[in-house]
């Protein structure tokens, strides 16, 4: 383990490999940027025949063109002088939620007891869409890195949307521009608590409120619902990074250059001093910036010319994103600094260290509702291994997952990218309607690890429809198969905690007293009102009195608007150019971002391995374990005769259901029905009890079907119990629903060896009663 020589050999080798993976990514880089200007130059650069024009006709096309240019350069800049108008108009009405909906007011954070600048609203109905307040009602959540409020209802095709159109009341959770003096995020998520404890209120009829996070506010679900278990329903988190080191260090679409910003940045000391220099509050424009700079491309050149390309019919849509994108919100210092230390570089929400405030963690185990994890495959802020390794870290096991009685559910996007999986109205129709879909029977689901499937249609009435399906997967193929490095590449993220750590105490000890007697607010609303973004706005707007001109300009081009066609030569050869421009800056973002790839892993993962490792190799193959040496494992098929008329009812419908095919959604909608047809003869528990007893059923059947079926009898010691268990099944046999399913041929068999094994005869098989978990409702 000290041994010098054998980490200098493996500090050469990690060199290596960082220096062939760099070398890969630039070649592929290149090749990209290659075929890119070739098929740009293919498609629309190649040149007009000189034959095929004659110099009229040429002279004439160029002063078409120079025309078509000249108007369009005139209404592009006078769409920008009204995004720079929308910006002012929004800064001095306090920036509103960019909500499409209409809402109420029904708590405001900043009047009570620990004041916060959240607020809970209820989304009002549009004209012609009815709610029913018995249906689960949705809480939204919005992310808080930057912008405001609204994302997830910018939209009538939306999260917002599809659920109102399902019938489900909406409430939805916003924030103000400027925090309340000295909140913490502690304090916001005892609000937040307040807040679903509130909607359970309104809604006493109801099953418990769903919650939906969208990215950063992914977290706060999380730990809402860990905190709060007995007041949420099921939890949907949308592009949330709850596990933040993970990434793909490979080349692929899953590779995340933003995991790296913490460590090259030296840790969480600079949100620090950002926010001291400014008299303690945090601009959200900064986190904007680090957005924008992931793709220059888009941000410094895509975006804008196909405003002006399509500068006749684009701007509204424009105009209306960035009317969310240029509102920039701000934090208290403690809210950034708690969410650099505890989840940007700390990662430590999912390991049950961070403290809630009350006495007590945040542990993600103790939550006893379904959730869905919604990712994109395309999404370079939160990748896919963001999204799910983290359960893997929470429960290590497909038996655990299990025996806790927990239900998971996987949905990955193929290619939308991060802000496409709140805004994208295409994402909103399919995958956020088929999720409100779900969420009707997801909690009758038995517990597992399941990826969900969405499967185009026609409709009877010729419209595009969906049909969703449930695979079974074990946790542990799934985080082979998304982590290609084995998570080898998150060891060095361990060393930027403690560098980061070090940097941290330093500055505060140092820097901070000097910084703060410097800062003012004053000083602070002058840093942001001149922040680069905000200045690219405010200056191109009617404030700038240069630009008089500009808007009476713009009406006489649209009087006069003589619009050439797509495919004029001239127009051709200009979105060549385009094309070439934006190839050209994408090939810089690959060089950047493998050369930051590069210095990351060679600074950081050789001083893991020179001072942290324990000597283990990090890149060996970890050895086969057999699932059966599991501790929970043990205990479940330790209490193999023990139970009551519960554990007998699950494990007789595990037993006698299909193996090995997918579980259609309309499969859980009738199981949801017969669940409360034939309640009577089912075992009295809550649905979190029934998911537990089920799962612990399920790994005694598992591995040991034959002894599970031959020790039922002992789970039913009175008459009673077993006569019930028997009317049960075959009630459920006879109930038409259920025949149109078409019992297998193996079914029927079981069906008969359990009428067997717990009838006449069997009453004398008998075990001292342990008691039963779903009588007391226990959970390890």
């Amino acid at each position: 383990m000290n041994d010098p020589a054998r980490r200098l050999t493996r500090r050469i080798e990690l060199s290596a490999k960082v220096a062939e993976l760099m070398q890969k990514r630039l070649r592929i880089a290149q090749q990209q940027f290659v075929e890119r200007a070739r098929k740009a130059y293919a498609t629309d650069g190649a040149p007009v025949a000189p034959s095929a024009q004659t110099p009229w006709e040429w002279w004439s096309s160029a002063t078409a063109y120079a025309t078509d240019v000249a108007q369009r350069t005139v209404l592009f800049w006078d769409t920008l002088r009204e995004r720079g108008n929308i910006y002012v108009e929004r800064s001095r009405a306090g920036l509103p939620p960019v909500l499409h909906f209409d809402y109420e007011m029904v708590m405001d954070g900043r009047t009570l007891g620990k004041p916060v600048n959240y607020a809970l609203v209820r989304i009002v109905p549009p004209e012609g869409v009815k709610v029913d307040a018995r249906k689960r009602p949705y809480v939204i959540i919005d992310p808080r890195a930057g912008h405001g409020p609204g994302i997830g209802g910018m939209k009538d095709d939306s999260e917002v949307g599809a659920a109102l159109r399902a019938g489900h009341p909406v409430y939805f959770v916003i924030f103000y521009p400027k925090p309340e003096p000295e909140q913490t995020l502690l304090d916001v998520c005892n609000t937040e608590a307040l807040f679903v404890h509130r909607v359970r209120e309104l809604h006493p009829d109801s099953e418990k409120p769903a919650i939906i996070g969208n990215c950063q506010g992914g977290w706060a679900a999380m730990m809402l619902a860990s905190s709060n278990p007995d007041d949420t329903g099921p939890v949907v988190i949308n592009g949330a990074p709850m596990s933040y080191w993970s990434g793909a260090w490979e080349q692929g679409e899953g590779d995340n250059p933003m995991r790296y910003s913490g460590g090259l940045l030296g840790g969480t000391w600079l949100a620090s001093l950002t926010s001291d220099l400014a008299g303690g509050t945090f601009d959200g424009a900064w986190l904007v910036q680090n957005f924008e700079g992931l793709n220059p491309a888009n941000t410094y050149w895509d975006k804008y010319y196909h405003v002006f390309e399509n500068v006749d019919t684009e701007p509204p849509r424009f105009l209306d994103f960035e009317r969310w994108w240029g509102g920039y919100y701000l934090m208290n210092r403690e809210e950034i600094e708690w969410i650099t230390r505890n989840l940007f570089v700390g990662n430590k929400l999912w390991s049950g260290e961070v403290e809630t405030g009350r006495g007590g963690v945040f542990d993600l185990r103790a939550m006893k509702v379904p959730i869905i994890l919604f990712a994109s495959i395309g999404d370079n802020i939160t990748p896919p291994e963001q999204a799910f390794n983290w359960v893997a870290d929470v429960y290590g096991s497909t038996e655990e997952i299990k025996a806790r009685g927990q239900v998971i559910v996987g949905l990955v996007h193929k290619d939308v990218g991060h802000l496409g999986i709140f805004v994208s109205g295409r994402v909103a129709k399919k995958e956020h309607t088929q999720i409100v879909n779900v969420m009707e029977s997801i909690e009758v689901m038995p517990p597992g690890l399941y990826a969900m499937h969405i499967t185009d249609r026609k409709g009877a009435d010729g419209q595009p429809a969906y049909e969703v399906s449930f695979e079974e997967r074990r946790l542990e193929d799934v985080v082979k198969h998304l982590n290609r490095m084995k998570r080898a590449d998150e060891k060095p993220f361990e060393a930027v905690a403690a560098v980061s750590d070090f940097n941290q105490r330093a500055y505060e000890r140092f820097a901070r007293p000097l910084v703060q007697a410097w800062s003012s607010e004053i000083g602070g609303e002058v840093q942001r009102a001149f922040h680069p973004l905000r200045v690219q706005r405010w200056a191109f707007s009617d404030l700038n009195p240069a630009l008089w001109w500009l808007k009476p300009a713009a009406e006489m081009v649209k009087k006069q608007r003589a619009a050439l066609p797509a495919d004029h030569p001239m127009r051709r050869s200009e979105k060549a150019m385009a094309e070439l421009t934006s190839a050209a800056l994408d090939f810089y973002r690959a060089v950047r971002d493998a050369s930051s790839e590069a210095r990351f892993f060679e600074l950081y993962g050789n001083m893991f391995g020179l001072y942290m490792d324990d000597g283990v190799r990090s890149d060996a193959e970890p050895g086969p374990q057999d699932p059966r040496q599991l501790p929970i494992v043990k205990e479940a098929l330790a209490s193999i005769d023990h139970g009551g008329y519960a554990e007998a009812a699950a494990r007789a419908a595990i037993l006698l259901a299909r193996k090995g095919e997918p579980l259609p959604l309309s499969r859980l909608d009738l199981k949801k029905e017969l669940i409360s047809d034939y309640k009577d003869l089912l075992p009295p528990m809550t649905l979190d009890q029934a998911r537990r007893v089920r799962g612990e059923q399920e790994l005694i059947v598992r591995f040991e079907p034959e002894q599970a079926l031959a020790t039922l009898p002992h789970l039913l010691h009175e008459q009673a119990d077993r006569d019930r268990l028997v009317r049960l099944l075959e009630t459920l046999l006879a109930d038409q629903r259920v025949q149109k399913i078409k019992p297998q041929p193996e079914q029927l068999q079981l069906l008969q060896r359990i009428r067997d094994s717990v009838g006449a005869g069997n009453g004398a098989a008998r075990t001292r009663r342990r008691p039963s978990r779903a009588q007391h409702g226990a959970s390890r």
